[in-house]
């Protein structure tokens, strides 16, 4: 990557340029045109951050969503006056998993979780494996104080644990299994959460509602409705279960399940999914939801993660990879985002599917399932389009709040964005620490003013320039 120093020629020259053109008329001393100017070098006026993109920056980023992640998920469980409780056999009435802006047993902090594991291993930083150890550690004591106490009522007083102990939905159980398979295996100590795994999993493969074939479905809001979401809140919990229980019956499953959900969800014709799927419908409503469509790609990174090189399901399942890629790449905007309608480009720009796709994406080129000279510039676009949501404060803006599903646009148009989100966080970490680990791999560089992605370093300072076998390049003159 250029450094500050081999920018200046560049940046010289545009910034005559630019004085030349905001110039009055009384000041210019040669007429600017074709002839004059290399006006290719003119800067144009991107809306969100174009061009090259350091490793630091990145980090920079990672570390303000963390520090406000941190601060707002507490790791203790309070009494009714607000003190912590130490002694967890006793656990007193009235107590209570301390509330913070997010709920640690939630679908969404679920990917957060496994999203700070590779955070962690993007950037050597264990304080962000810990958060996520620390949360294990709280809830391996607490789930069975809370099922000591609670045990014999109907439902567990308080909520978040009601949820983890009680799941009666994919999005109560999925990815927070995943997750915890995921740090069981990370974590170089018993983290005592076994008994939580097994009752995650046990409601994935027991609990969820299926249709004849074994496709998750659920009846709302119609009879027999397969929801995209589902397809990640399951399928790469039933995947990963043939490594945690090193079984390859699960590698099958889920395989079968990856398909079944293609055959009803995929729109070849715009290689997107749709969101919804009534089964025994002649006319299927369709709406392409970008964040569905992101549960849809990272349940497609996720499998060929986990399913074995030789699976004979892992060459539709990468061919399913590519065609999707190709086809969201088609419907990314200017500005780096992707919209919360996919197909509509008068639909809001969204976070959190952005998001998604930038990890994915990312993650794929590393892998080599995708070309990054293709791809790289796609995926670090969406990173500067994210890297604008970030607050100071290290709050993800800009992210569609909790949505089920309707058969007509307006409800898609108008769900509410907030910072309060926690969809968004999750797949922003995971974003940010894909990028890092891609940009240490590959090296993005403008060349005449557009970005590429290089495997071998680019070190020559001209804005323009011919590739040469020693990456010093040669000037266009």
């Amino acid at each position: 990557m250029r450094t500050i120093g081999k920018l200046l020629s560049a940046a010289f020259t545009t910034s005559l340029l630019l004085t030349a053109c905001t110039s009055t008329p009384s000041q210019q001393t040669e007429e600017i045109n074709d002839s004059t100017t290399p006006l290719h070098l003119l800067k144009p006026d991107y809306k969100v951050p174009y061009g090259e993109l350091t490793a630091d920056e990145v980090k920079a980023d990672l570390e303000r969503v963390f520090n406000y992640c941190d601060a707002n998920t507490p790791h203790r469980i309070i009494d009714k006056d607000g003190n912590e409780v130490t002694d967890l056999q006793n656990l007193p009435e009235g107590a209570i998993v301390e509330k913070g802006a997010f709920r640690i047993g939630s679908y969404e902090w679920g990917i957060t979780y496994q999203a700070f594991l590779d955070a962690a291993e993007a950037t050597g930083e264990q304080k962000y494996k810990e958060y996520v150890l620390k949360q294990f550690r709280l809830l391996a004591q607490a789930v069975p104080a809370f099922q000591k106490r609670d045990g014999q009522k109907e439902d567990i007083e308080d909520a978040q644990m009601e949820q983890i102990i009680h799941p009666r939905a994919l999005d109560d159980c999925g990815t927070m299994c995943t997750a915890m398979m995921k740090a069981s295996k990370r974590a170089g100590e018993d983290l005592a959460i076994a008994p939580i795994i097994n009752n995650y999993f046990n409601f994935v493969e027991n609990g969820q509602y299926r249709l004849p074939d074994r496709t998750f479905a659920r009846h709302r809001p119609q009879h027999n409705t397969i929801w995209l979401d589902d397809m990640y809140m399951g399928i790469p919990t039933i995947a990963y279960a043939g490594i945690y229980f090193d079984d390859p019956k699960y590698f099958d499953e889920a395989a079968t399940m990856y398909k079944n959900f293609v055959r009803r969800m995929w729109v070849p014709e715009k290689q997107i999914y749709r969101h919804g799927y009534v089964e025994g419908l002649a006319q299927q409503p369709t709406y392409h939801w970008a964040r569905a469509n992101g549960w849809a790609l990272l349940t497609t990174v996720e499998l060929l993660d986990m399913l074995p090189e030789n699976h004979p399901d892992r060459e539709f399942i990468l061919n399913q990879l590519r065609a999707h890629v190709a086809g969201l790449c088609a419907l990314q905007s200017s500005e780096g985002f992707w919209h919360q309608l996919l197909d509509r480009t008068d639909s809001y720009l969204e976070t959190s599917a952005t998001a998604i796709y930038c990890y994915s994406i990312a993650h794929a080129i590393r892998k080599g399932w995708l070309e990054g000279i293709t791809y790289g510039g796609v995926a670090q676009l969406a990173w500067h389009a994210i890297s604008t949501k970030i607050t100071d404060e290290g709050k993800v803006a800009g992210t569609c709040v909790g949505t089920g599903m309707a058969f007509d646009p307006a409800f898609y148009y108008y769900r509410p964005v907030s910072a309060a989100a926690a969809h968004g966080y999750g797949p922003v970490i995971w974003a940010a620490a894909e990028m890092i680990n891609l940009l240490g791999e590959w090296h993005p560089r403008t060349n005449d003013s557009g970005l590429h992605y290089y495997e071998q370093e680019q070190t020559n300072p001209a804005p323009l320039f011919y590739l040469t076998e020693d990456g010093q390049g040669e000037a266009v003159k």
